[in-house]
Formats: C-alpha cells, structure tokens, sequence
C-alpha cells in the first residue's frame, strides 16, 4: 500500500498532484454533489428536508448522489427504527473535513468576481 505523503512532496511531484485533484473531483464533482453536502453541512437533514433545499433535483437524482456520497465516505445515513422508519443524512468526519475546501472556493469565488466585475467596470 501506498504511504500517504503531505502536501510539499505532493506539490513536489506534477503527476500525483494532478491525480489528487482527479481524486477529490471524481468524489464532489456533479451538479448536485456540492448543493447536497452544502445542504447537510449544518447538521443532519432527512431526504425531504435535503430535496427542499435544493431546487430541481428529483427524488430519483438525490437517491443516487446520496448513494455515491455515502460509498466515498463523505455521507452517513442513519436508519432509525421508528414506525414508520426515518432515515437521516449527515456529513462523515471526512465530509466534515470538506468544509475547508467549499470555504476556499468560496473565498475564491467572491474575490475572482469582484477582480471580474472590476475590470469590466473599466
């Protein structure tokens, strides 16, 4: 098995930190993946509660997203045994971990639109 390396000999290394990005695209990439964690992101939330917070995604497109967030670790979905049962969403430690990055995008996202709309304004 391979021993996980830090940042630095990531960065050192053009091929791996190329297939570090790919890893961490190929778990959030999608339309629905980033609006389904930012929706759970604050605690747990039930399926309907999940759908209501995003506009236009289907039942069918949410079960699925959710399935494939739950393989890679970033959901948990919690079964309780109540009549009728309930089931709950909620980020893993690892989904938890993500919120660093959204963060950074977010920071990035205002500051590229305000360079943007600042040149344009010129």
């Amino acid at each position: 098995m391979e021993e996980i390396l830090g940042i630095q000999e990531i960065k050192a290394c053009p091929i791996r930190y190329v297939l570090a990005i790919n890893d961490t695209l190929n778990v959030i990439s999608g339309k629905w993946k980033l609006p389904i964690i930012g929706s759970i992101l604050f605690g747990k939330k039930r399926f309907t509660e999940i759908q209501r917070n995003i506009a236009k995604i289907t039942p069918r497109m949410l079960s699925k997203e959710l399935k494939e967030l739950e393989l890679n670790g970033i959901v948990t979905r919690n079964v309780y045994d109540t009549t009728p049962v309930s089931v709950e969403y909620e980020l893993s430690e690892s989904g938890k971990n993500i919120v660093e990055v959204l963060d950074k995008m977010v920071d990035w996202g205002l500051s590229h639109r305000k360079s943007i709309m600042g040149e344009n304004q010129k």
